[in-house]
């Protein structure tokens, strides 16, 4: 049973306007700081430009480059501005139509979001991992955590198609796949989510994918079927199958809360209603290898022809895009 009560609200509300004052605070303070550096360094440009000083005139140059920098950071936070923004997230990567090629393509996915978040210095943990039949990924799970991660990563959410020569073909044929990205946020504490035992069915395993003699050896693995809904969520990295339940019924949790968070809000629910009804060939972004390199999302328009760049974490270009079209 899912329950969604505002439990302790006075404490909770209050808890809830702290953390968002000292949110907002923090922005003003950083916003003033910029304004009076700025300012500053007009003066001390005006200064050395009635000297001829050029030393000066660099430092000023390399001063204003910097807040130019830290400026456009706290303009990107702006855009998130929805109460899950801040949260961390739990992001699933699955394969879909291509067999091999699209569970490769379920890799090189997971690579980018991990080096993406390597380059904010984002934590990352993986909760489920399922190698593929000859290569690849089948499917991954795992969560980022960090400020805002899940107000960037919410950008990702949907299916994602890729076009190249396929090494895995002999014949050097072309090749097009699709892989489905799925970014919730972690659960909040002002909904409440309750799971009784008798609405789960817990399932263990061997597991099958790398961590270990012991993880393979022993059924460690749990699979979670939440009767009321039907959704099943797995965890099979942890060595302990306590962790890994106690994985797994966060990922639940975090996907019950989705739901009711959705009851709440009419307007997000039909943006889920919308993820819901994408199917493969309707994709949110076409990652082209073959017959040349581009990187396109389709809501957006936004392209990019460092294919590599993309591929090697850089992915911010489309978030921001996103984000601002959002707006």
């Amino acid at each position: 049973m899912v329950k969604a009560d505002f439990w302790n609200r006075d404490q909770d509300e209050i808890a809830t306007l702290n953390q968002e004052r000292a949110s907002i605070s923090d922005q003003i303070s950083q916003w003033q700081k910029h304004y009076q550096e700025t300012e500053d360094a007009k003066i001390l440009a005006e200064m050395a430009h009635e000297e001829e000083d050029q030393a000066s005139l660099q430092e000023v140059v390399k001063d204003i480059s910097r807040i130019e920098k830290e400026v456009k950071s706290l303009e990107f936070q702006s855009l998130l501005g929805e109460p899950d923004d801040r949260r961390n997230a739990i992001v699933s990567i699955n394969a879909g139509a291509g067999g091999t090629e699209a569970q490769d393509w379920v890799e090189m996915l997971f690579r980018m979001y991990l080096r993406w978040a390597e380059s904010k210095d984002y934590q990352t943990q993986v909760i489920d991992y399922q190698e593929g039949d000859e290569a690849g990924i089948k499917g991954t799970t795992f969560t980022v955590r960090g400020p805002y991660a899940y107000g960037y990563l919410k950008s990702e959410h949907g299916i994602h198609r890729m076009v190249r020569v396929s090494p895995f073909d002999a014949t050097k044929r072309r090749h097009t796949s699709f892989a489905s990205v799925s970014v919730l946020p972690e659960v909040d504490r002002d909904i409440k989510i309750e799971i009784e035992d008798k609405d789960m069915r817990v399932d263990t395993f061997r597991a099958s994918g790398p961590g270990g003699q012991h993880v393979n050896k022993t059924n460690s693995a749990v699979r979670i079927t939440h009767l009321p809904t039907d959704i099943v969520v797995q965890c099979q990295n942890e060595k302990s199958q306590h962790r890994n339940k106690e994985m797994a019924i966060k990922v639940l949790k975090a996907r019950l809360y989705e739901i009711e968070k959705n009851k709440q809000d009419r307007k997000k629910q039909e943006m889920h209603q919308t993820q819901k009804e994408i199917a493969w060939g309707s994709q949110i972004r076409s990652y082209v290898f073959n017959p040349y390199r581009m990187v396109k999302d389709h809501r957006t328009n936004m392209e990019v022809g460092n294919l590599d760049r993309v591929m090697d974490g850089d992915i911010n270009d489309f978030i921001d895009a996103y984000l601002r079209m959002e707006k």
